[in-house]
């Protein structure tokens, strides 16, 4: 940590000593590079100062006096001594300061710049419940990215909560789980396991990323053949804004196999609405389905401007209860085929009653009923027996 030069990500299990080894290197940087400008940046202002008055204590230490005492033949001295700053008579910047700073991941970063940076976990509890945190947190690093100085360095550590948070636009992370470290006992690993939930546990002890608890939808079959879909039938999920995804779902039923399409993009249908075109092109589909609560029936209305064939239905059924009777009913008869979106695939697979996104489980759910409904007669007006009169 405090003689690296490139950017680096450390991972390690909750009471790992991450944050101490931090605390210790921030104070080896102020001694024996005492003209650099360290960052040190934790989630929130709080979290910041109880590292900073740690880094003060090690200052303290009579090691640390001894060291420079021998390194420079001064007596070590605070210049700056605050919740925030630190600052000592080593440093000879004419600029006047401070040799680190502290600051929650929530403060302005304008016009500031570093020789060195240390973010300490700036990701927590609320980055895996929240994604409006999780993009937060993500711009707030790469903000850092534009003032670290060019020859200058960051080092990140802590404890990853879900799979897009900000340790994925970091550098590939040295990981050090519960089992590696020899810190807890097998007993006092049990304990942790047994003490909260598995989906907790894993990523603060495992550092894996597992779906909450509550899921429905798990081992899904990916691989299959795209021709597979061809003259199948399509349905859109349609987002108007906001933080909604518009999901485009084509289903081809073999034999008892829903073979599947799936792609998702989180942009309003407006954006995308001539690629579900291509799509249904491409794979000599049929109808589209869509739903016309939202709208009143105005993405059907522009699809039939561009020559699409389009069926309406009013959707009358409880989301969740529509998902969870078709589509965790045909689940297992499920498959992927090749060129469905990843994204599609994990918001399926991340679904419960409470999950952030459901557009692309009620996209396909929607369509295993469709076709489960479906009059055998081929006439595309008629009620569903769970709700939807389509047209």
């Amino acid at each position: 940590m405090a003689f690296g030069e490139k950017d680096e990500t450390l991972q390690a299990h909750r009471n790992s000593y991450k944050t101490t080894c931090v605390s210790v290197a921030l104070a080896l940087i102020i001694v024996l590079f005492p003209n650099k400008r360290t960052l040190f940046m934790r989630k929130t202002d709080t979290d910041v100062k109880e590292i900073i008055q740690q880094v003060q204590k090690i200052l303290r230490t009579p090691q640390m006096v001894y060291f420079v005492q021998t390194i420079y033949g001064v007596n070590l001295r605070m210049v700056t001594e605050s919740a925030t700053e630190v600052s000592t008579n080593l440093s000879t910047d004419i600029k006047g300061t401070s040799q680190l700073l502290g600051i929650g991941s929530k403060s302005s970063l304008t016009g500031k710049h570093f020789d060195v940076i240390f973010t300490d976990d700036i990701v927590n509890l609320q980055d895996r419940i929240s994604r409006a945190e999780r993009d937060r947190t993500k711009t707030v690093y790469q903000e850092l990215l534009n003032i670290i100085n060019p020859d200058g360095k960051i080092y990140n550590t802590g404890t990853p909560w879900h799979k897009d948070d900000a340790f994925s636009v970091m550098p590939e992370p040295v990981k050090y789980d519960c089992y590696q470290t020899g810190i807890l006992t097998n007993e006092q690993i049990e304990e942790k396991r047994s003490s909260m939930a598995p989906s907790l546990f894993a990523a603060n002890y495992e550092l894996r990323h597992v779906a909450s608890e509550d899921v429905i939808f798990v081992s899904p079959k990916v691989g299959g053949d795209p021709a597979m879909v061809e003259q199948g039938t399509c349905h859109i999920d349609a987002a108007y804004g906001g933080e909604d995804y518009t999901a485009f779902t084509i289903v081809r039923k073999v034999g008892g196999v829903h073979y599947v399409l799936g792609k998702l993009w989180h942009k309003a249908v407006d954006a995308v609405e001539d690629d579900c075109v291509l799509l249904r092109k491409e794979f000599l589909c049929g109808k589209i389905y869509c739903e016309d609560n939202a709208d009143k029936g105005y993405l059907a209305k522009s699809l039939r401007n561009k020559g699409e064939r389009v069926v309406t239905y009013h959707e009358s059924e409880n989301k969740y209860m529509k998902i969870v009777t078709y589509l965790k009913g045909a689940w297992d008869s499920v498959v992927f085929v090749e060129g469905t979106d990843s994204e599609y695939i994990d918001q399926i697979c991340d679904y419960n009653e409470n999950a952030e996104h459901d557009d692309a489980p009620d996209s396909l759910a929607s369509l295993v009923r469709i076709l489960r409904n479906r009059s055998d007669t081929g006439n595309d007006t008629y009620k569903s027996i769970y709700g939807g009169v389509y047209r």
